[in-house]
């Protein structure tokens, strides 16, 4: 399984830039026009809206493109309705800790996120979920999807709370960014490493899931808890080795 399929999967860089413009258009409106909220906000909505009309004219996944730019209208509206240039931070903070928690409960009733999402995409549908090893290597994984969402909860929302109005809007912002794509980034290697920890060494791997059920894979991870060669009995050793035959009789 690539990493960089998995990520185009989840957006890639495009669906980075596509969460992250916006609210940078945002920000250095709102230090160019005087802490204008009002120009702020419009021009972090046109953002949105010129780079869904682009998305759509690619032929991108009409419903991506449509909850990005409803995700930065309610975050436009928030900040219209509340007059705080930092609660343009408070939708991400919410739909973070949301996602941690989603992740963490798919977790908690055995049906990992991740592994949905890699099972998916290789054509295995809910297959691997019948291979302990894999299910067991899918569910640690995935805590560190609920990692990655819980830390951008603990570092932005500090940010949010600030009273100071440049240290909220623009280092949130920074922050925001950074914690965007080189994040994601880090937790798909994180998540990597460790399916490939916790998976026996002898196992096949992601592609072939274990069926239990199966005779033959029985017998697969049979051999995975004993990797001795079966002992053979000394007669047949003995044909085999020494030419042995049955005398042939004396009638024929």
């Amino acid at each position: 399984m690539r990493q960089d399929t998995l990520v185009s999967l989840l957006g890639g860089r495009r669906g980075a830039f596509d969460a992250t413009a916006p609210l940078v258009v945002f920000i250095l409106t709102w230090l160019l026009t005087g802490d204008s909220i009002g120009w702020a906000a419009g021009a972090s909505l046109a953002c949105a809206g010129v780079i869904a009309g682009v998305r759509l004219g690619q032929r991108r996944k009409p419903r991506a493109v449509i909850l990005g730019l409803l995700s930065v209208a309610a975050a436009v509206l928030v900040v219209l309705y509340t007059g705080r240039a930092q609660d343009i931070l408070l939708p991400r903070i919410v739909s973070n800790a949301a996602s941690a928690l989603v992740w963490a409960g798919f977790i908690v009733f055995r049906r990992p996120l991740l592994g949905l999402i890699v099972g998916g995409l290789l054509g295995q549908r809910t297959t691997w979920r019948l291979d302990p090893a894999l299910l067991r290597a899918y569910s640690l994984a995935s805590w560190a999807w609920v990692a990655m969402y819980a830390l951008r909860v603990a570092i932005l929302t500090p940010f949010w709370n600030s009273d100071s109005d440049d240290l909220a809007v623009i280092g949130g912002g920074v922050a925001q960014v950074a914690l965007s794509w080189p994040l994601l980034v880090l937790c798909l290697i994180v998540s990597g490493w460790i399916i490939k920890a916790a998976l026996p060494e002898a196992h096949p791997g992601l592609r072939h899931p274990i069926d239990p059920s199966e005779p033959a894979a029985s017998e697969k991870a049979a051999s995975l808890l004993d990797p001795l060669p079966p002992q053979r009995d000394q007669f047949s050793v003995g044909i085999a080795t020494r030419g042995l035959s049955m005398p042939r009789s004396r009638y024929v």
